[in-house]
């Protein structure tokens, strides 16, 4: 395996490495062995294809759909709807760009639909959180909802057979954990890297949202160095740990300490029931010119959550004396991927409600649609109310003229 962040590395994973997770991961999902269904559309490079598409299939006796090369530009629903997989794992923008297309569609439909849609999608909510949280009550008018709309919605994505649907390899925000839930379809979350074999913690029969959940059977967990409100290094530990990296006796050592413990370089933390929720990258923090350690990934998805409008938000503050944060707005891709001036389906919608007549991005900067800024300055505002510190707090921001991507240069 390369690893798939950061400078390639060759990532030396045994037989039992692969065998022993792909084993305890699916025996966690309770398959029917010989009925399970994937799809496979990730690069087979990646981590987290190979052990679901290869050697869980494998494991499960399933059987394995390959999705045509280009499904990532839009045509991985036709393959799901035809292969109707019994479990799927989508990475953050798969589950995005959905919400995103069924956003767009119900914004078309009649007054009287879209009513009907915010019901049973306040149902699905309530019911979904109760079930989260170990209560199960059924709310009033569920299984109308589950009839009228979400069994509809589930077959239109091919996901009617489908009683397993996780995301992992990126971070995804709380607003489209939520949309999905409001569909009966909870999207769970994994963590793990090429270095542990893929999964490290998974959510499958408990969860909780923004969480990545608990430590799979037989593994260990640890955070390393906690600070004061117990965020430290997550650290592995398991016969799902890699070998070293190939060639690089130095990076291995770097990686794996004398006990065998697999040094993540991610923060997190554990809650009380020992969920455990990363909170960002040790390189990714922040040093004030106050001295004060800011980890700027949750204030980045925090601001996304707020505003839904957002695409992207990077927070600027390192070694100076506040937070700046820059932005851009959700828009459309074109089919290579790179970000176009058109405004994303999302952006549309809060226009039209909001009377915005803008349809481009550059349209909005060079008019400053106060409907748009002032949501954002809301939303802004929400979000440093809850900060622990001023120093936490986003003092300036800016829209960009143009998104991220990793034609571009700005992802990687």
């Amino acid at each position: 395996h390369i690893r798939t962040t950061g400078n390639p590395k060759g990532v030396m994973l045994s037989h039992d490495n692969i065998s022993w997770t792909a084993r305890t991961v699916f025996k966690m999902i309770n398959e029917n062995y010989g009925e399970e269904v994937l799809v496979s559309y990730l690069p087979l490079s990646h981590v987290a294809a190979q052990m679901i598409d290869i050697w869980g299939c494998m494991s499960l006796g399933g059987t394995i759909y390959f999705a045509d090369p280009d499904a990532l530009k839009g045509s991985l629903v036709n393959t799901l709807k035809e292969a109707r997989p019994t479990g799927f794992l989508g990475v953050p923008r798969v589950w995005e760009k959905m919400q995103e297309k069924m956003k767009a569609a119900g914004s078309k439909a009649s007054p009287l639909k879209r009513r009907l849609a915010d019901w049973a999608k306040s149902v699905g909510l309530q019911y979904n959180y109760s079930v989260m949280n170990g209560e199960n009550a059924v709310p009033w008018g569920f299984m109308l909802s589950n009839n009228l709309v979400f069994k509809r919605v589930r077959a239109g994505l091919g996901l009617d057979r489908c009683t397993f649907c996780c995301t992992g390899a990126a971070p995804i925000t709380k607003d489209t954990l939520e949309y999905f839930m409001s569909l009966n379809i909870p999207v769970k979350e994994l963590y793990g890297m090429s270095e542990s074999s893929g999964p490290h913690t998974v959510s499958i029969n408990q969860y909780r949202i923004g969480s990545c959940g608990k430590v799979m059977p037989g593994c260990k967990t640890k955070l390393d160095r906690p600070d004061e409100d117990g965020n430290g290094e997550v650290c592995f530990w398991g016969r799902h740990v890699f070998m070293g990296y190939l060639n690089m006796p130095d990076k291995t050592v770097e990686a794996l300490d004398e006990d065998g413990w697999l040094h993540s370089g991610d923060l997190g933390k554990h809650d009380k029931d020992d969920f455990l929720y990363i909170t960002g990258r040790i390189k990714e923090l922040i040093i004030t010119a106050g001295g004060e350690n800011i980890p700027p990934v949750p204030i980045e998805d925090a601001v996304k959550t707020e505003v839904p409008i957002i695409s992207n938000a990077m927070v600027i503050g390192d070694k100076l004396k506040f937070l700046s944060m820059m932005l851009t707005l959700k828009c459309e891709m074109d089919d290579n991927g790179e970000p176009t001036d058109d405004l994303g389906p999302e952006v549309l919608d809060f226009c039209q409600q909001h009377g915005v007549t803008s349809t481009k991005v550059s349209e909005v900067l060079a008019n400053k649609e106060p409907a748009i800024y002032k949501a954002i300055q809301e939303g802004m505002e929400r979000v440093n109310a809850r900060s622990t510190s001023n120093a936490q707090k986003v003092q300036k921001w800016i829209i960009l003229g143009r998104d991220f991507s990793v034609v571009g240069g700005e992802l990687g």
